[in-house]
C-alpha cells in the first residue's frame, strides 16, 4: 500500500479509471467543489464584490498554488530526497502541494479574518468552544463537503491532507491557538501515526504552501494597495514616521515571529531600509516602464515573486530532528531575507487593514455575523430559518455534531454577498424573494 495515497475513507479500490492519477483525481475533487467555487465570493483584503481588479481567496488561492508548483519542481531537482521515498513526510510532489494550496483557505469564513475572530468570540463566549479557519479546512474536507458516493468529505489522499496541515496539533490541547478540531484531530493523527511523523512537524509540502501563502501575501496584496490607492508610492508616505512606527508596533506585538531573529537587528533601522529599497526599485521600475503605472506593479510584483521563491530550499532542523523549508543563503537559514519578507507583509496589514475605511467594512461585517449568530443560535428557532439540508444532515450525525457548532459551520460556509443577503432577509424591511433559491 503506497501511504502517500492512502484515503481515510474511500469505500472501495480499483473502481475508478487507471487513467488518473490518485492526485488528479484529488485536484479534480477539490476544484469540481461547491466550497472551492464559493471562494470567489468570500474576501481576501478588499470585501469580495469591491472591484474587478482585487483578489478574492479564490484568486489568492490559485495565485498560491502557481507559485508552490513551481517552486515544487525545483526543489525536485535540487534535493534527491524530495523523489527517493525516504520518509513520507519528506517527499514533494507538485500536484500534491498544488492541491494543497488550492485547499489552504477553504476555511475562512465570509468577511475575511474578521469573520474568524468574531465566530471564534462567539463560540468561546458562549459555549467553551472555537473557530479556527486551518481547523475548519479539515471540517469542510474530511466531514461537511459532500462528493458523490461517499458522506465523509472529499475523501482526499493522505499526501495531500497532510500537506494542508500546517498546525499538526490538536485544537483540544490546552493554550492551541491553532491546529486541528478533536472530531477531525483522530483521522490526521492516524495518517500522521502511519507514516511515523515526528510530533509537531509538518511535513515537507505542508511547509512549502505556508511558505508560498507568505509570498503570495507579501506581494500581492501590496499590488492591490498600490491599486487601490492605499500604498503611495511616494517619499512622503514611505518616510512617514506614523507609519514607521506602525510596522515596528506590529512587529513587536507578532509573537508568532519571534524566531526570525528580530532581536539581532534594530528593528526600527530595517524598516527603514526596506521600505527605501522598496521605493527605490519602484522608482527604477517606474522609468524603464514609460512612467506607466500599472506595468510598474505588475513587474514589481513579479520580481518580488521570483526574489522569494528562488531562495527557497530545505535544510536540517536538528532541534526538531526534522528537516525545514524556509529561505536559504549558502546553505543557511536566510533571516534577513525572512524578516524582509515579514516588514512587506506588515506593511500591507498596516496600509490595508488597518485604513479607517476598510475597518468600518470589518465593523460592518461583524454586526452581520452576530446578527445571523443570534438569529440561529436557539434550536428551536434556527432550525426554521437553516436549509433543509443542513438539518437532515445534523439529524444523522447527532452524535457527533453540536448546535452550536452546526450554527458556525452554516454561517462560515457564506460568502459575503450571501451572508449580507440573509442578514437583510432577517433584519431589513424587505429583501430579495421566497422564491429565490439558496
Amino acid at each position: 500500500m503506497d501511504m502517500r495515497k492512502y484515503r481515510l475513507d474511500e469505500p472501495a479500490l480499483g473502481t475508478f479509471s487507471e487513467e488518473r492519477d490518485e492526485y488528479e483525481r484529488d485536484y479534480a475533487r477539490l476544484i469540481q467543489s461547491p466550497v472551492f467555487r464559493r471562494l470567489q465570493g468570500k474576501s481576501q483584503v478588499f470585501g469580495a464584490g469591491t472591484g474587478d481588479y482585487y483578489r478574492t481567496r479564490l484568486t489568492h488561492s490559485l495565485e498560491v498554488s502557481q507559485i508552490a508548483r513551481e517552486v515544487a519542481r525545483r526543489m525536485r531537482k535540487q534535493y534527491a530526497f524530495c523523489i527517493g521515498g525516504e520518509h513520507p513526510g519528506l517527499m514533494i510532489d507538485p500536484a500534491v502541494v498544488e492541491c494543497a494550496s488550492l485547499a489552504h483557505d477553504l476555511g475562512h469564513p465570509p468577511f475575511g479574518h474578521k469573520g474568524e475572530e468574531v465566530l471564534n468570540h462567539l463560540l468561546g463566549e458562549e459555549h467553551g468552544l472555537s473557530y479556527e479557519g486551518n481547523a475548519q479546512n479539515f471540517r469542510i474536507l474530511t466531514f461537511l463537503e459532500k462528493r458523490a458516493g461517499s458522506d465523509s468529505g472529499l475523501d482526499l489522499t493522505a499526501a495531500v491532507l497532510l500537506a494542508i496541515n500546517k498546525y499538526p496539533y490538536s485544537l483540544e490541547e490546552p493554550g492551541r491557538l491553532k491546529g486541528v478540531y478533536g472530531m477531525e484531530w483522530e483521522g490526521i493523527r492516524q495518517l500522521r501515526d502511519m507514516w511515523n511523523m515526528p510530533e509537531g512537524c509538518p511535513t515537507l509540502e505542508a511547509q512549502l504552501m505556508d511558505l508560498c501563502d507568505d509570498i503570495a501575501y507579501s506581494t500581492h496584496d501590496i499590488e492591490d494597495g498600490i491599486r487601490a490607492g492605499k500604498i503611495q508610492m511616494n517619499r512622503s508616505f514611505f518616510e512617514d514616521d506614523r507609519l514607521i512606527g506602525h510596522l515596528v508596533q506590529e512587529i513587536v506585538n507578532d509573537q508568532g515571529n519571534l524566531e526570525v531573529g528580530w532581536e539581532q537587528v534594530d528593528i526600527t533601522a530595517m524598516v527603514k531600509q526596506v521600505l527605501a529599497s522598496y521605493l527605490e526599485q519602484w522608482e527604477l521600475i517606474y522609468a524603464q516602464c514609460d512612467r506607466e503605472a500599472s506595468r510598474t506593479r505588475r513587474e514589481m510584483k513579479a520580481r518580488w515573486v521570483s526574489s522569494f521563491a528562488g531562495k527557497v530550499g530545505i535544510i536540517d532542523d536538528p532541534d526538531k530532528g526534522w528537516k525545514r523549508v524556509t529561505f536559504v543563503r549558502e546553505g543557511r537559514r536566510d533571516l534577513d531575507l525572512l524578516r524582509t519578507m515579514e516588514i512587506i507583509k506588515k506593511l500591507a496589514w498596516v496600509t490595508l487593514v488597518k485604513d479607517f475605511r476598510v475597518q468600518r467594512l470589518q465593523k460592518r461585517s461583524e454586526i452581520i455575523i452576530r446578527r445571523l449568530w443570534d438569529s440561529f443560535k436557539v434550536p428551536d428557532h434556527g432550525q426554521l430559518i437553516i436549509p433543509p439540508d443542513w438539518i437532515e444532515n445534523y439529524e444523522r450525525h447527532l452524535s457527533v455534531w453540536s448546535w452550536p457548532r452546526l450554527v458556525a459551520d452554516y454561517i462560515s460556509g457564506m460568502t459575503d454577498a450571501y451572508a449580507e443577503k440573509v442578514a437583510a432577509e432577517l433584519y431589513a424591511s424587505k429583501s430579495g424573494s421566497i422564491y429565490e433559491m439558496d
